[in-house]
């Protein structure tokens, strides 16, 4: 069993070392095992050329864009026993979402391997966890921004910014809700629509260009 990434091999080695996942973390930043895995018609990986969004983590490198996530299980014999590939959509956060089952995966992988046809690309599989919506996702996002930008979370790594939990920022929305509701109760209407016309002008860059950033590709295979 391998951990793919399309970070360099220091960054790799680095999440093996802390994750203590038990298994080899390989990096794989010029791409080289995805497109052999591509020409052996195995998984065709997505990856995300435009990784702007990631600047709170400075020591983050992609050189060529980095993988969405996939799970592909061979033989010994070279039979395909199990493969999935996400495809990045605004419904699972640009593949920020969920990954499938680890059991439900173990036991596609041992039906196919009562058959001797390689695995087709499993399109529904099931996950482990929920996908928050879009719009949530968008939501917490700029509330870790102070709802000017869109601000990614940093990750627990040494030297880096503390974590933030995404709970929080959902508090931050709630407050930013209410103080928004105040100043419609309690200012003339004209003075709280101008006021929402200056901040959503102040926001829409920025809506913009998460957007453009994340990728919502056509479900294709």
């Amino acid at each position: 069993m391998f951990a793919i990434t399309s970070e360099p091999q220091s960054l790799a080695t680095e999440a093996e070392d802390d994750w203590e996942f038990g298994f080899p973390c390989i990096g794989d930043p010029h791409h080289e095992i995805r497109e052999e895995l591509k020409a052996k018609g195995w998984l065709d990986l997505f990856y995300n050329e435009d990784y702007g969004h990631l600047y709170e983590r400075p020591w983050a490198s992609h050189p060529k864009g980095y993988y969405q996530p996939g799970v592909l299980a061979v033989s010994r014999e070279g039979q395909v026993l199990y493969r999935w590939r996400c495809v990045p959509k605004y419904s699972n956060m640009s593949g920020a979402g969920a990954r499938p089952e680890a059991r439900y995966t173990w036991e596609k992988m041992q039906t196919a391997r009562a058959g001797e046809a390689d695995a087709d690309a499993d399109r529904t599989p099931v996950m482990g966890s929920e996908t928050i919506s879009w719009p949530r996702f968008l939501l917490i996002l700029f509330a870790h921004g102070w709802f000017v930008r869109a601000k990614a979370f940093p990750l627990g790594r040494e030297d880096d910014t503390p974590s933030v939990s995404p709970r929080k920022m959902m508090q931050r929305v709630y407050g930013f809700v209410a103080i928004w509701i105040a100043i419609f109760a309690l200012l003339p209407i004209g003075w709280s629509a101008a006021l929402a016309a200056l901040w959503l002008a102040r926001m829409t860059p920025g809506i913009i260009e998460i957007h453009r950033q994340f990728q919502n590709e056509p479900d294709t295979y």
